[in-house]
């Protein structure tokens, strides 16, 4: 997020959308769907219309509000769109997919030098997942936040880290193997 440009309208708006991989733990088309009437400001909710047509209401956590409402006032630009996150380039409209989140977040980790395997927009829910994982959220609790319908599939995000486990792992009976 550090590495992430704030003061032009096309680093607004990428700010933003990183938040809310990174804080809410949005799929790219999630983001990409999101309209206007999706924001209640006065509640701090956000509507997500997730896979399978689901849709679940959010808490927009303050840091999120903020960056969101940054864009919304002062780099988002005059259009006929609907959709939060507008394209740069003409014409100005939403984004046509979630390939473009994708690409704005391999451009946005690239400038931050992160090297990691994982690429794309997917990083940010496996990272919250993890994160949340270490502050000992239990495995129901993060699929409510990433909106689960099924406890295994919690499982496949949230990673453990196997360094921080072998320095509690009891030894293996009969000796190291």
């Amino acid at each position: 997020m550090d590495a992430c440009e704030r003061d032009t309208p096309v680093g607004k708006r990428n700010f933003a959308i990183l938040l809310l991989l990174a804080r809410l733990g949005l799929r790219a088309g999630e983001v990409v769907a999101l309209t206007l009437a999706d924001i209640d400001w006065d509640a701090g909710l956000i509507t997500v219309r997730g896979k399978g047509k689901r849709v679940a209401q959010m808490p927009v956590p303050v840091e999120v509000g903020a960056a969101m409402a940054d864009y919304l006032r002062h780099a988002h630009p005059a259009c006929a769109s609907r959709r939060v996150f507008i394209r740069a380039k003409t014409p100005l409209t939403g984004f046509a997919s979630s390939v473009a989140i994708c690409s704005l977040v391999d451009r946005a980790l690239e400038t931050a030098s992160v090297e990691s395997a994982y690429r794309g927009a997917h990083l940010f829910r496996h990272s919250l997942a993890t994160h949340m994982l270490t502050q000992g959220a239990s495995l129901p609790e993060i699929g409510d936040v990433l909106r689960h319908r099924r406890p295994d599939t919690t499982v496949i995000y949230a990673k453990v880290d196997v360094v921080s486990l072998r320095s509690i792992a009891l030894p293996w009976p009969g000796g190291a193997q």
